[in-house]
């Protein structure tokens, strides 16, 4: 491993030939394949909402991701999941460093831990030095699985070029009912009464390029049923990003399922430079892979009202940013295939409720989490909201 005056040398070469090249010219796309007698707006709706991304992001990889419009269920708007993949903390750090190219990522790969392992700050685990299932923080950097483990989208580990960049197995799946009125055109703005299509999309399609957060696994785990904490191997890459003003006086990341401000900060902690939901069981009442939610921080706000337009913000490209994606043009184009699929797609469900509660997301069984994890793993999408709560 480098250490940090070695790593700040790497950046500053990087960055040199990043320059001198004139950026990178190629377009992340997207592969979606339609299940059969999928409406054509909705079709479309899913394009334009990889253009949106393809526009903005430049790995040369290809996302594949199975789409269907059907019946879900009574108040199921709709569902979500991705395919994971993990790695060794030393592992995923080489690849974070050799895939830095901008200024942002300079910076967060300086503060990221160098060596094989991380610290973090946890609770509610079995193991819990203040007892058993303790509410109360402790900072676990003793080496163990939870501490040398990254758990990430296998569509994040293909700009990371973990994975193949063209490999053709599903990286997820996403299905959206039939049963409420969409709004597949947002260009005009978003019809009183309906969901902008679009929008929301673009919401899930981030979580799949990587905008999710492994405390969701703790939080759903930690009620009846306490485990170790070298159970929790789920720290995903934007997790190293999230922290508390607590966390950060103890030098490590904030991995608690509590209610305490959580915060993105690329430099250790010391900026913040916006808050995170922080869990819908022992939290703010949202899954911990959103930001707060109702600051109009970005996309990947956890709710949406009907008759409100959804927009990709310059801090959900950050969040992208340091966590592999290389940034492109604005003026890129999405490459985006739609085939025929007889098979109807899976995941979690994404919580848009009528009720604006989530449905549960697809976790690991807490019977199974010491075991193994599901290949497919659920997450929350946005949540319906009724009235527009002063968003910025």
């Amino acid at each position: 491993m480098l250490n940090l005056k070695q790593r700040l040398a790497f950046m500053a070469c990087a960055l040199a030939a990043f320059c001198i090249s004139g950026g990178v010219a190629d377009a992340l796309s997207f592969n979606f394949t339609a299940t059969r007698g999928m409406s054509p707006e909705a079709i479309n709706g899913f394009q334009q909402a990889g253009a949106l991304w393809s526009a903005l992001l430049s790995d040369p990889v290809t996302v594949n991701i199975k789409i269907s419009f059907s019946s879900l269920g009574s108040g199921i708007l709709g569902s979500t999941g991705y395919t994971s993949y993990s790695t060794s903390y030393a592992n995923f750090d080489s690849a974070l460093l050799r895939d830095a190219t901008s200024a942002t990522d300079a910076t967060a790969t300086s503060h990221i831990p160098t060596g094989s392992t991380f610290g973090l700050l946890i609770n509610r685990t079995s193991n819990d030095p203040y007892g058993r299932g303790s509410a109360t923080p402790y900072v676990d950097n003793n080496g163990n699985a939870n501490n040398k483990t990254i758990n990430m989208s296998t569509a994040n580990a293909k700009a990371l070029g973990l994975l193949k960049t063209n490999k053709k197995t599903p990286d997820a799946s996403i299905a959206f009912s039939n049963s409420f009125q969409w709004d597949f055109n947002p260009s005009d703005g978003i019809t009183a009464g309906q969901f902008d299509f679009v929008g929301i999309a673009a919401h899930e399609i981030g979580h799949v390029l990587g905008f999710v957060s492994g405390v969701d696994i703790l939080d759903y785990n930690s009620s009846t049923r306490f485990y170790q904490d070298s159970a929790f191997t789920y720290v995903n890459p934007l997790d190293l990003f999230r922290y508390s003003t607590l966390s950060a006086g103890y030098g490590v990341i904030d991995w608690t399922a509590d209610t305490r401000d959580k915060y993105f900060s690329i430099d250790g902690g010391a900026t913040d430079l916006g808050s995170f939901a922080t869990g819908e069981v022992w939290g703010d009442g949202y899954q911990a892979s959103h930001w707060k939610d109702d600051l109009g921080l970005g996309i990947m706000d956890p709710t949406a009202a009907p008759g409100e337009r959804l927009s990709i913000s310059a801090l959900d490209i950050e969040a992208m940013d340091v966590v592999g994606w290389n940034l492109g043009s604005s003026t890129g184009a999405s490459s985006v295939a739609v085939s025929p699929d007889n098979s109807s797609t899976g995941g979690g469900q994404d919580g848009f409720g009528m009720t604006g509660l989530w449905d549960e997301a697809v976790v690991p069984e807490p019977g199974t989490l010491a075991l193994i994890a599901p290949a497919l793993m659920g997450f929350a999408g946005i949540a319906f909201r009724r009235t527009r709560r002063g968003r910025n």
